[in-house]
């Protein structure tokens, strides 16, 4: 295991299972994860669910930033290392220990395409993140961008955010343009890591319940072996009880 890889090949020691997803915006992730979340529970498992930018610890900083578009590509690149510090060390690893499904909206693997985007060094972010653990199953969405920008502009949003669109890397004046371009080479680093973490490619063009099913026959086969931690289901029960789950919508 070399020391820029510390994620790539080691599995996590804990007794529960991490499950990720990752993909662009419009790829239909979220709801994936959504569909697998609500199955698992109805097959009696114990789920956490986390998201990304979620840690109270920078949401607010970041919220600032993004209002005043003062974020840097390092700054952006810290922040989200913070937060996903956050997540992983108070919301991730002790529901992992308590033998619990945790199921996170985009991990590690978005810096290491985003950022890298944005001009961040490869070697530079994957250092920063060399305190993740592996998940067990990394699933990536994949879609075309053109199919990603009718899906969002058919949703609630009437235009594409600043930082969603890389306005700040002056690609375009035209948010859907700047939008269409940075997405196009977010896909194209992603393309480039889905074999190097081993990342399960899904196609994002099929039908939601196709997908799902595909999903669920994966995931099943990855929990064949898996029981909760013995004589622990009191405390996990618990555990559990401490947290109110957010639903990413």
């Amino acid at each position: 295991m070399s020391a820029s890889h510390p994620t790539k090949t080691a599995p996590h020691p804990y007794p529960g299972k991490l499950i990720i997803v990752e993909g662009i915006d419009g790829s239909g992730k979220s709801t994936q994860l959504q569909l697998l979340h609500k199955w698992l529970e109805s097959k009696g498992h114990k789920v956490f669910f986390t998201e990304w930018n979620s840690s109270a610890l920078v949401k607010e900083t970041t919220k600032r930033g993004k209002k005043s578009k003062s974020l840097t590509p390092t700054t952006f690149s810290l922040l989200h290392a913070t937060d996903f510090a956050s997540r992983l060390y108070h919301h991730i690893l002790p529901p992992l220990k308590a033998g619990m499904i945790v199921l996170a909206d985009r991990y590690m693997y978005t810096a290491f395409a985003r950022d890298v985007v944005r001009g961040v060094s490869p070697q530079w972010v994957r250092k920063l993140y060399a305190f993740a653990i592996k998940p067990d199953m990394a699933f990536y969405f994949k879609v075309p961008i053109e199919v990603a920008i009718s899906r969002l502009l058919r949703g609630t949003r009437g235009q594409f955010k600043y930082y969603e669109a890389g306005m700040d890397m002056n690609l375009s004046p035209d948010p859907t343009q700047s939008f269409r371009i940075f997405q196009s080479r977010i896909l194209a680093e992603y393309d480039k890591i889905v074999d190097e973490f081993g990342l399960l490619t899904m196609d994002a063009t099929q039908d939601i319940a196709t997908q799902q099913e595909l999903m669920r026959t994966l995931v099943s086969e990855t929990l064949r072996d898996y029981k909760p931690k013995r004589g622990t289901y009191g405390r996990r029960t618990l555990f559990w009880r401490r947290f109110d789950v957010h639903r990413s919508e």
